[in-house]
């Protein structure tokens, strides 16, 4: 088998898992329907990149044929850097091709835009998968991979061609041509863990304990040891990115462990909307009912996104009355504690405050050493200790920032091909290190600076063009955005001209890597970046 190298060429790469999956006994005919959704996008790191069109196949690919994933991964031999795991994001732009395959019914039930929450303005949810649009059998999976916009997640700015290649239908290749037709909704949590939207990096292991975090860690730990027992519902809120989504996920994988046959759900604000409109768009209420309820614990991240949506909070409280008065385990997470929420009525505000509320702050200077050492550890990389002092005392907003700040330093090192050690790091730094309060940065600053930079006007940078100039000043300015702003990834797309946060996260991972392979993104981001906090003084 030749050597492929994961970075330099994804598609080869993926091609040879593909011809392992094919013999893999785990690999169904419906996941192999499923699989041959994947479109490779490259390598980060030790993990390769590949992209799905919608929630569902996702869900199914990182749930049902993780263990066959993880298996081909290891007959694979890389020509460049070992890849370990796999990470799989929706690009929604995929799916538009095969929409075009398939020929949609018209609905036959039109429900009210007020009772969805739905602003008619607005694009459609991006995780909003149209059951009509459901991939049939015989549809090649080459005609997925053909469609690439630059300014969806998974997009290279790279102007490649949106053609459809020609749709194969040949039964010799019994991955890559044929897909299920399956009813395109979220897959029920089930004992074990599986469907339950977990992320494996995030446990209780992985979490750094601190003064600022060790009483919300405490009440997680008991809530997952003793399920609706402890603490229900259990409200942890605080800022961006000090570590509320890393509880919530450690909660759910700890609990799987003491009680296998326990069914937990993680399920983001924003997904449960977004599920709630497609229930009443197919109605499916009934479905949707037993998705959310059928459940042992029940952790919803970032709920203040829920304000002012008046039909998804009805059906929310009616979640929490039905879990809640079954002895069931609901853990929330909220950027503001209950009382200070705006958009909520009182009878749900006053449910968040039935168990137990608590706070995460920003980390101290120990503890925010310990998690640089942490994620230097998980980056497979040795930093001095006078280095990781440096940027924890330069940095103390938030985590996320705070290890943005390691990986730009650990980035310097690899684009001058120079060992990590201190003059390397203030160097790195000079043009890095973030002004006292970054919560104080505008979102518009930087979009402005970044439009100025690129000669480009603030429309191109929040609009739909999907050139490749444009595109990419659009994925640096959202990339400086989550490093310089407490904003959450739904906030930024919200600001991007209502973008997906998938579309965010894409491009935070895709800027980040860059900056590591070429000289000139790395000075393009820098010199934003210090224009940004030149203008915020």
């Amino acid at each position: 088998m030749p050597q492929i190298d994961a970075t330099a060429d994804p598609e080869g790469f993926w091609q040879q898992m593909a011809d392992a999956l094919q013999s893999d006994p785990d690999i169904t005919g419906q996941l192999s329907g499923f699989i041959g959704l994947i479109h490779p996008k490259g390598a980060i790191g030790d993990t390769i990149l590949l992209e799905v069109p919608d929630e569902l196949a996702r869900e199914m690919i990182e749930h049902r044929a993780r263990n066959a994933m993880m298996r081909a991964l290891t007959t694979v031999q890389p020509d460049g850097p070992a890849i370990t795991s796999f990470a799989v994001v929706v690009n929604s732009s995929l799916r538009e091709m095969v929409s075009k395959q398939t020929p949609q019914k018209p609905s036959t039930r039109q429900p009210s835009l007020h009772a969805l929450d739905i602003d008619p303005h607005a694009p459609a949810p991006s995780s909003t998968t149209d059951a009509a649009a459901a991939p049939q059998p015989g549809a090649a999976a080459a005609s997925v991979t053909g469609l690439i916009t630059a300014d969806m997640p998974g997009a290279e700015a790279s102007g490649t061609s949106a053609t459809q290649p020609s749709a194969t239908t040949s039964p010799a290749a019994p991955i890559r041509p044929s897909v299920p037709t399956v009813q395109a909704t979220a897959p029920k949590p089930t004992a074990g863990g599986n469907g339950n939207r977990l992320n494996p990096k995030y446990t209780f292991d992985s979490f750094v304990i601190g003064a600022s975090n060790r009483f919300a860690h405490a009440a997680a730990f008991a809530v997952a040891e003793t399920p609706a027992k402890a603490y229900n519902p259990l409200f942890i809120y605080g800022e961006s990115g000090l570590g509320k989504t890393h509880l919530l996920h450690a909660i759910g994988h700890y609990a799987i462990s003491l009680f296998p046959d326990i069914r937990v759900l993680y399920v983001s604000s924003e997904e449960f909307t977004n599920d709630f409109i497609n229930s009443i768009q197919r109605n499916e209420a009934a479905e949707f009912q037993s998705r959310y309820r059928d459940i042992d614990v029940l952790l919803i991240d970032d709920i203040q996104f829920l304000q002012g949506k008046d039909s998804t909070q009805e059906a929310f409280f009616h979640t929490f009355n039905n879990l809640h008065d079954h002895n069931k385990q609901l853990v929330i997470t909220s950027d503001l504690p209950p009382k200070q929420l705006t958009g909520f009525q009182e009878r749900m505000t006053s449910r968040f405050e039935w168990g137990l509320t608590t706070d995460v702050q920003a980390p101290d200077l120990e503890t925010r050493i310990a998690i640089l050492r942490r994620k230097a550890e998980s980056e497979q990389m040795e930093v001095p200790g006078d280095i990781l002092e440096l940027i924890a005392s330069k940095v103390s907003s938030n985590i996320r920032e705070l290890e943005g700040t390691l990986l730009r330093v650990i980035a310097y090192a690899s684009i001058e091909q120079k060992p990590i050690d201190f003059p390397l790091a203030q160097t790195a730094l000079k043009d890095m290190i973030t002004l006292a309060d970054d919560n104080l940065v505008d979102p518009d600053t930087i979009i402005q600076t970044t439009a100025t930079y690129f000669s480009l006007s603030v429309n191109d940078i929040v609009g739909t063009s999907r050139s490749q100039q444009i595109a990419l000043a659009r994925q640096i300015a959202m990339y400086i955005c989550r490093e310089l702003t407490s904003l959450s990834l739904p906030k930024i797309g919200q600001i991007f001209g209502n973008r997906d946060h998938t579309t965010v996260m894409y491009a935070n991972n895709k800027i980040s890597r860059l900056m590591q392979e070429k000289r000139n993104i790395y000075t393009q981001v820098t010199d934003i970046s210090t224009a940004v906090k030149q203008a915020h003084r």
